[in-house]
């Protein structure tokens, strides 16, 4: 009995880390433009509002493609806006990080898929992106 309970909860951990990884994005419901005017800190994740110049979007692109785990999900730069998935090392836990320029304005909201709290990972992630781009 012991064993099937143990085998049991293996296959939960297992299928529950494959459907993590393996669950599809809908770019519908995350590539959609951020809306904030400062800087505001979340549970969830983070939004960040920055003077950068006309080029803010072309230049934080280059940045975020050369961040690990990271690929494009929608948009372009030609477009405006771009949303990313990073995914976390281990487990592989998708965030979405979606960059709009707005003339001289860069908007970006980093948040998390799965869960309440993301610990500060979006914060830590958008900041540091910022930090290159200054």
């Amino acid at each position: 009995m012991k064993r099937m309970v143990l085998w049991a909860v293996i296959a939960l951990v297992l299928g529950l880390g494959a459907y993590i990884r393996l669950a599809p994005s809908n770019p519908a419901r995350w590539h959609v433009a951020p809306v904030a005017e400062v800087d505001q800190d979340l549970p969830s994740g983070v939004l960040r509002v920055v003077e950068t110049g006309p080029d803010g979007l072309q230049r934080l692109d280059l940045i975020a493609r050369a961040t690990p785990r990271t690929s494009v999900l929608a948009g372009s730069v030609d477009e405006g806006m771009i949303t990313y998935v990073t995914r976390t090392k281990w487990i592989g836990f998708p965030d979405y990080t979606t960059v709009q320029q707005d003339g001289d304005t860069l908007r970006i909201h980093g948040r998390l898929r799965f869960g309440r709290r993301d610990f500060g990972v979006n914060k830590a992630r958008v900041d540091g992106w910022f930090a290159v781009l200054q």
